[in-house]
């Protein structure tokens, strides 16, 4: 889901792709995948796991996304200067599937959080039917920094959180872990039809947490939850964490502090923050103001 506290993309080993909308489909309560196509996507090099990608997505009642620049010097620059209403809305998102199918054709899945016209990517997810075109910034090769899930060598287990909004990233590292790796995961979601089927050849032991109507006090309930079940032994275990920047922080102190994981080993990412707006993250990462992901960094 969104990652609206990026960095402006860098476009070294990314390039901008045109994505026209093949159909979608809704999976749960919240949540819908749209389907992708266009030729630009055999030059498309998704790295797997959390793989991110910059959406840019039409204000209003546009149907196409037009940038007055895809140049990799001007773009930011032309994109910025564009009059609000018309400047396209640019959004972080996980690349939940990359696949060629039977008949050539290439195609990404991207799974949207919808919460009605709160924000404009849930807006514009909610309204997309077959022939809406988007242009996006992914990756050109496989090996690229937006792919966050890194294990350090010696992992002997993965550990994980994730709220709804990392669920797809939660789901597809799931997919690319190798047979008979140990998993411990929570997987935070506002309505019970939101626990979608996990396909893994790991060895997943996975609790649901259905947050239902919890507001601020829901970093509370889940570490309440953490607390409660212990993970089963693991000498060098990796943490993944995604989802509600404070939350997000909380939980990472409950796995340096009160499971005594070495903070090396915990990678963590707050996809969007309570009480601020995407474009409020958004201003944030542009002064350089963004939360840091560094897993050495001070908690």
């Amino acid at each position: 889901m969104t990652a609206t506290a990026s960095d402006a993309p860098a476009v070294a080993h990314f390039r901008f792709f045109t994505l026209d909308v093949l159909r979608t489909r809704r999976l749960g309560h919240s949540f819908l995948r749209v389907t992708f196509g266009g030729e630009s996507l055999a030059d498309f090099r998704s790295g797997g796991f959390d793989q991110s990608l910059s959406l840019f997505l039409p204000t209003g009642d546009q149907e196409h996304t037009v940038l007055p620049s895809t140049d990799e010097d001007t773009w930011f620059a032309a994109w910025r200067a564009m009059p609000d209403g018309e400047r396209p809305v640019m959004r972080s998102y996980t690349v939940r599937e990359q696949r060629r199918t039977a008949g050539g054709v290439d195609e990404v899945d991207i799974d949207f959080v919808l919460h009605g016209d709160s924000s404009p990517a849930s807006r514009w997810a909610g309204r997309a039917v077959t022939g809406r075109r988007i242009m996006a910034i992914g990756p050109a090769v496989a090996e690229n920094k937006s792919v966050r899930f890194q294990p350090p060598a010696g992992s002997d287990a993965i550990w994980m959180y994730a709220d709804e909004t990392a669920l797809p990233a939660a789901a597809a590292i799931l997919d690319g872990l190798p047979a008979g790796t140990p998993v411990r995961a929570w997987l935070e979601v506002p309505h019970e039809d939101d626990r979608l089927p996990l396909d893994t050849l790991a060895e997943a032991d996975i609790t649901w947490i259905v947050r239902g109507s919890a507001g601020r006090e829901r970093t509370e309930q889940l570490l309440s939850v953490l607390r409660a079940e212990d993970p089963r032994p693991a000498e060098a275990p990796y943490v993944w964490l995604a989802g509600e920047s404070g939350t997000i922080r909380a939980v990472r102190r409950h796995f340096v502090q009160e499971r005594s994981v070495d903070r090396r080993a915990v990678r963590f990412t707050g996809y969007w923050r309570l009480g601020a707006s995407e474009e409020q993250l958004l201003a944030e990462a542009y002064a350089g103001r963004a939360p840091s992901e560094d897993p050495a960094s001070e908690l």
